[in-house]
């Protein structure tokens, strides 16, 4: 709820400021431009996904990255459908895979973090374990 209200407060600041700068008419003109465009990246969103499925058979992406960098590119476009200023600049940043990456990783870093934590803890486990040399003594006894 607070960063719905945080999100209202900075778009009417920002749609009053912008909008009183360039005025009504251009106004008008850029919500039209950016919900034409929103609607294009949809329309076009199967070059969009081709290309994270080129990227994802090269293994340069596992499927949660996957599946996040496309959840982004359809995001990133409803924000540009919709209107406000603040909604067309955050949706024209998630259309670079170089911001949405960022934020993929962002968001994804604490469970992979742990995950190797974890595997690094088994693994000096098993390395302890490795470094124990099984050895059977045989006496040399010459006095039998």
């Amino acid at each position: 709820m607070l960063y719905f209200v945080l999100y209202l407060f900075l778009e009417v600041m920002i749609s009053v400021n912008l909008s009183s700068q360039i005025g009504g008419f251009n106004t008008f003109l850029e919500l039209m431009l950016s919900a034409f465009v929103g609607f294009v990246l949809l329309v076009n969103f199967r070059a969009t996904l081709f290309e994270n499925m080129q990227a994802f058979s090269m293994e340069k992406i596992d499927v949660q990255e996957f599946q996040r960098l496309n959840i982004f590119a359809v995001l990133g476009a409803v924000l540009l459908i919709l209107p406000g200023f603040l909604t067309d600049m955050i949706g024209v940043l998630l259309q670079f895979s170089v911001i949405t990456k960022m934020l993929v990783n962002r968001f994804t870093a604490k469970s992979t973090h742990q995950k190797k934590t974890r595997y690094t803890h088994t693994q000096i486990h098993e390395e302890k374990d490795d470094d124990v040399i099984d050895v059977e003594i045989i006496s040399n006894d010459s006095t039998k």
